[in-house]
């Protein structure tokens, strides 16, 4: 297959030095984007939500342990897929999350929830739109076992 380069457009700024799996919720982050992108954000204040894709840069892959594997290697959670779950380990360790905005100044976005480190690589940023995010979705009843705690 061909390779795919893609380059940071901005930077993740928080408290979070380590990585963790709960408690992600009231963690405030500010998006610094690179100076050629700052004016993208433009219009982003009206909206209340945001998609931001980001480089899991501090993740590892290894097909034999992350493949397939227990969520969080939880004991109570059942044996699945990487892409029957949102874990960190991943092929092309690209992470995606909803978050809430907090504020949009020049080149910064402020938000909420966005289960990041310090310093990881932002790739984009996209306005949540409820008629393309949220259908009428479903989940495995694990799932909601599984964030009980996570945001």
């Amino acid at each position: 297959m061909e390779k795919i380069i893609l380059t940071p457009i901005g930077t993740v700024k928080n408290s979070v030095k380590n990585r963790k799996d709960s408690s992600w919720g009231n963690d405030v982050s500010l998006i610094i984007l690179d100076e050629q992108y700052a004016c993208g954000l433009k219009g982003l204040e009206e909206f209340s939500h945001a998609v931001i894709l980001f480089h899991l840069d501090q993740a590892g892959y290894e097909k034999e342990r992350h493949l397939q594997r227990r969520p969080q290697n939880r004991d109570d959670m059942p044996l699945v897929g990487i892409f029957s779950q949102r874990g960190k380990d991943r092929p092309n360790r690209i992470g995606m999350t909803s978050v809430e905005i907090v504020s949009v100044e020049e080149g910064t976005l402020a938000v909420k929830g966005l289960d990041a480190i310090d310093g990881t690589p932002v790739l984009d940023i996209k306005p949540y739109y409820p008629a393309y995010d949220k259908k009428d979705a479903s989940v495995p009843e694990w799932v909601d076992r599984l964030m009980a705690h996570y945001f």
